[in-house]
């Protein structure tokens, strides 16, 4: 097995191609179950016939965990949309179509996205504990419609191979309300442009026939994941704003 050069990197893992398989290689200061519980989001999302890379084996490889999965050729509809930017609604109706189709299904034995969310919230160490108590009771004061979310849903994440396109990255996948997971979508595209963000919650809102309101309500617990996860390229200040919109300093 040829792991000398990722074809990816990511803040939790490395991403190598070998004999037409797929090797994530996960870092080594994560639990050792990550790679299990990953590739058991990712199995479940294929059990319902979802486009998913079908795991093959979950594996240690020079002391790291592993998941070995099938090779999906083809490029992310975010390549293709950075190639062709007049076509970028296209790519999000693509998109759109896909999300509403993993949102059309009820989980069951898949991490509360709830449990999740709490977790992150609770592991903050940029806001003040009156801000953390505040955003925690507000979590709890939100209503649910148990739906399978993927939780890092994006154009970067969907490989478009010959008339299918397939879903990748099942990591942050959870059962929970899927307007998180579209507020999540929302914010990831507004980080690199807000007026795809835009376009993209008008789609989902026309397809659905949800309100922009009811999306938002999702502001803040998103934000504070987010900051918990400690993304360096992420706008740390940006978040924290959003949070003391609804829990003030």
């Amino acid at each position: 097995m040829n792991l000398n050069n990722p074809i990816a990197r990511g803040n939790t893992a490395r991403i190598y191609f070998d004999d037409n398989k797929v090797i994530k290689v996960f870092n080594d200061f994560l639990p050792d179950d990550e790679a299990m519980k990953e590739a058991q989001k990712q199995q479940y999302a294929y059990s319902f016939g979802l486009p998913v890379p079908k795991v093959l084996d979950i594996t240690v490889i020079s002391g790291r965990q592993a998941i070995i999965m099938e090779y999906v050729k083809g490029e992310s509809l975010g390549d293709l949309f950075l190639k062709n930017k007049e076509q970028a609604e296209d790519y999000l109706k693509t998109s759109v179509n896909m999300q509403l189709n993993i949102h059309n299904i009820i989980p069951d034995t898949i991490e509360p996205m709830y449990d999740k969310l709490y977790r992150q919230i609770e592991a903050i160490t940029m806001i003040n504990e009156r801000q953390k108590s505040c955003l925690l009771k507000y979590l709890e004061s939100l209503t649910y419609e148990n739906r399978l979310c993927h939780g890092d849903f994006h154009l970067f994440n969907l490989i478009e191979t010959g008339n299918e396109v397939v879903v990748i990255d099942w990591a942050d996948a959870s059962a929970g309300d899927f307007r998180a997971d579209v507020y999540r979508t929302y914010f990831l595209y507004s980080q690199f442009s807000p007026e795809l963000a835009e376009v993209y919650l008008r789609l989902y809102c026309e397809r659905s026939g949800l309100k922009r309101t009811e999306i938002f309500r999702w502001a803040p617990i998103i934000a504070g994941a987010r900051l918990s996860e400690n993304v360096a390229t992420e706008n740390s200040q940006r978040l924290i704003e959003i949070i003391n919109r609804y829990c003030p300093i």
